[in-house]
């Protein structure tokens, strides 16, 4: 992979330029990783992009190049560039599991390392969370909407093309069974889709000459696009074509819950009563959960999950909460904490567990210090932090089917009422341990 460490804002070594002239950026600091508040309405995030961050963070190296241009840009001092050349991230890192529900406040990635090491981080980190993790909150909402439908990502050409790749792999992460993207696939190992668009129909000189080139390339159980011209004509020829074992049939214009209840009815007409229907465009969740009840079979979704309003910021933010007055792992850390209005931020190194209710459900998520944790004796609560990276060394990341998996373990723990699409506060209440004491 080439190198990351330019994917980062110029005031990270400017800071780093300073910091390493008065010793500062020796010292030990732990950064964290949270939202203060959620996207209006939503009521929980989902972690996304975990695995990818490691692998950008195992690439974040200054070569020839990147040093090169610093230096030819003037942005940092020769003693700053020859640091930066034997660069090496020698700290740890903690967090949430990726897939892992989270609410304002939790702690989803800590940081901890030598003040100009952690500081280098922050841009990289939050530009793949952020992305990522507004992708899954979207995908998760249209994954309950649907009701056990299968959706496909399919948003492939509405965004830059390596966030493409990104959203798909968070897509599957939170329950989409497949994606458009083939870099995706290899890349990730997500199941890929597709067959034709209007522009194949388009190429011929009708629909049946189109159908008949499709089924012949791709057998009968292929998916036909049937809505080019019209819808009835293009279901009536396909399955002349393709007969009774014609494996779909693709719908992306008009009503869709009423194009779908008409084509349903006629398909079992004709005898293709196992043909599927599959719908697209500019489906975000309202739209999806509307077409509950309606003889839908797969969704395809684009533009709102990959940068539409279904897709809004995850709101992260990078910050220190604590920091040492020397250098050394054992150098002692002090809890530092801004106190901007409306950008507040609570200092000392965080712990986070969820705690069970009396049903079995989840009943709250509780923050505290490691001393704060033992004091309470939590119990049964459930840790939601693991190591991710131990003295520069990353560890075994879990894999896309692990994190897929963990995540409809921990959005299982929610009703279905915290899980709905109506706007509301954070699904699970929030218990600070040190606001007790």
């Amino acid at each position: 992979m080439a190198s990351t460490a330019l994917l980062t804002d110029r005031y990270e070594l400017t800071m780093l330029d300073a910091a390493l002239r008065n010793g500062v950026a020796a010292h030990r600091a732990v950064f964290e990783v949270f939202a203060r508040t959620l996207p209006a309405g939503r009521r929980y995030g989902v972690v996304a992009g975990t695995g990818r961050l490691l692998e950008r963070l195992a690439a974040f190296r200054f070569g020839d190049a990147e040093l090169g241009w610093l230096e030819s840009e003037a942005v940092v001092s020769v003693r700053t560039l020859e640091w930066l050349a034997n660069f090496h991230f020698s700290g740890s890192i903690l967090g949430y599991a990726e897939g892992e529900l989270f609410f304002p406040s939790s702690p989803i990635l800590t940081v901890d390392a030598p003040f100009g090491e952690g500081l280098l981080l922050e841009t990289l980190v939050l530009s793949v969370l952020n992305h990522d993790s507004a992708v899954a909150a979207a995908g998760a909402r249209m994954v309950t909407a649907a009701g056990g439908r299968p959706l496909v990502d399919a948003g492939g050409r509405r965004t830059h093309e390596e966030a493409a790749v990104a959203a798909a792999r968070a897509a599957y992460l939170v329950g989409f069974v497949a994606t458009s993207n083939l870099e995706a696939g290899r890349r990730w190992g997500v199941p890929t889709g597709g067959t034709s668009a209007h522009a194949f129909t388009l190429a011929h000189l009708d629909e049946r000459a189109a159908f008949m080139a499709q089924v012949a390339s791709h057998g009968p159980s292929t998916t036909l696009l049937v809505d080019t011209f019209d819808i009835e004509q293009g279901i009536r020829t396909a399955v002349e074509i393709a007969g009774a074992a014609l494996g779909a049939i693709r719908i992306d214009s008009g009503d869709l819950g009423i194009e779908a209840c008409q084509a349903r009815a006629l398909l079992d007409g004709l005898g293709a009563t196992s043909t599927r229907i599959v719908v697209s465009g500019d489906l975000d969740e309202t739209r999806i959960a509307a077409l509950a009840g309606t003889p839908v079979d797969q969704m395809l979704v684009g533009t709102q999950l990959v940068m539409g309003s279904g897709a809004p910021t995850a709101g992260l933010v990078y910050k220190i909460v604590a920091v040492s007055s020397r250098s050394g792992d054992d150098a002692p850390l002090v809890n530092v904490a801004k106190r901007s209005p409306g950008k507040v931020t609570t200092g000392g190194v965080k712990v986070a567990y969820r705690r069970p209710s009396q049903d079995g459900r989840v009943g709250a998520e509780i923050i505290g210090t490691a001393h704060q944790v033992i004091r309470h004796r939590l119990g049964d609560a459930r840790p939601l932090q693991v190591r991710l990276m131990e003295a520069g060394d990353p560890l075994r990341a879990a894999t896309l089917q692990e994190a897929r998996l963990h995540h409809q373990v921990s959005k299982a723990e929610l009703t279905q009422g915290e899980l709905g699409l109506s706007p509301g506060p954070p699904a699970l209440e929030l218990v600070r341990l040190g606001d007790a004491d």
